[in-house]
C-alpha cells in the first residue's frame, strides 16, 4: 500500500510539472480538438444524461461540451464535492445561466452550495449514461490518476449499485497527461476510454 502511494505521489509530481509547462493557448487548442472529438462520439450522441466536470486550470476545458449538452436537449449534471470527505454527488443544472449563478469553491470552480437540496441528484433519479472524467494522468488500459481524494472512484462504485448500472466513462486528456502505466490499487475504478489528440 505504501509503495503504491509513493509511486502515485511521484507520478503526480511529474504530471503537475508537465502540465505547468503547457501554455494557456496550447491547453485551449487541445481542449477544442477534444471537444469536437467528443461531440461526434457515438456514446455521447446516444447519451441523454451526461455528467461533466467543470475545469480547473490544468484540465481540459469543458465549456464547449456543456454548451452542446444544452443545445441538444440532454440533461447536464455537475459535481458537488464535499471537501471534508471523499463524497461527491452529481447535481443537475438547467442552463448556462443557472451554472453562472453558482458560487465559486476554494478550487475556483462553480458548484451548488452544500445546503442546496432542491436540485436533482443523478443517482436518486434515472442514473447516468455517461461520465466525463477529469484527472492528472491516464494510461490506455483504463488506469487513471486523480488528485488523491477518491471522489470519482467512490462515486463510480455507488453508480454500480444503481439499477441502471455503471455509466460509460470517458476521460478527457491533454496528450501530456498520457502515461505508459498508471499505478492502480483495488480501490481504483478503471475507466472505459481516454480521448486525447492523436498524432
Amino acid at each position: 500500500m505504501a509503495v503504491l502511494r509513493a509511486s502515485k505521489q511521484a507520478l503526480r509530481k511529474d504530471l503537475k510539472r508537465r502540465l505547468a509547462a503547457l501554455s494557456a493557448e496550447e491547453k485551449q487548442r487541445q481542449s477544442l480538438v477534444l471537444s469536437r472529438k467528443l461531440l461526434e462520439h457515438p456514446k455521447y450522441i446516444s447519451s441523454q444524461r451526461v455528467a461533466v466536470f467543470l475545469s480547473m486550470d490544468d484540465e481540459v476545458r469543458t465549456e464547449e461540451i456543456i454548451r452542446d449538452i444544452f443545445k441538444r436537449g440532454k440533461s447536464c449534471f455537475i459535481p458537488r464535492y464535499l471537501s471534508s470527505s471523499s463524497h461527491m454527488d452529481m447535481l443537475k443544472i438547467n442552463s448556462l445561466q443557472d451554472l453562472e449563478k453558482l458560487p465559486l469553491t476554494s478550487w475556483n470552480i462553480r458548484q451548488p452550495s452544500d445546503d442546496c437540496k432542491s436540485r436533482e441528484e443523478a443517482l436518486s433519479s434515472g442514473g447516468l449514461d455517461l461520465v466525463l472524467m477529469p484527472g492528472l494522468g491516464f494510461d490506455l488500459n483504463g488506469g487513471r490518476l486523480g488528485r488523491g481524494k477518491g471522489f470519482y472512484d467512490t462515486y463510480l462504485r455507488r453508480c454500480s449499485e444503481h439499477p441502471i448500472g455503471k455509466p460509460y466513462t470517458i476521460a478527457l486528456a491533454f496528450k501530456e497527461q498520457l502515461c505508459q502505466k498508471v499505478p492502480v490499487g483495488c480501490n481504483d475504478v478503471l475507466i472505459d476510454e481516454v480521448l486525447y489528440e492523436e498524432q
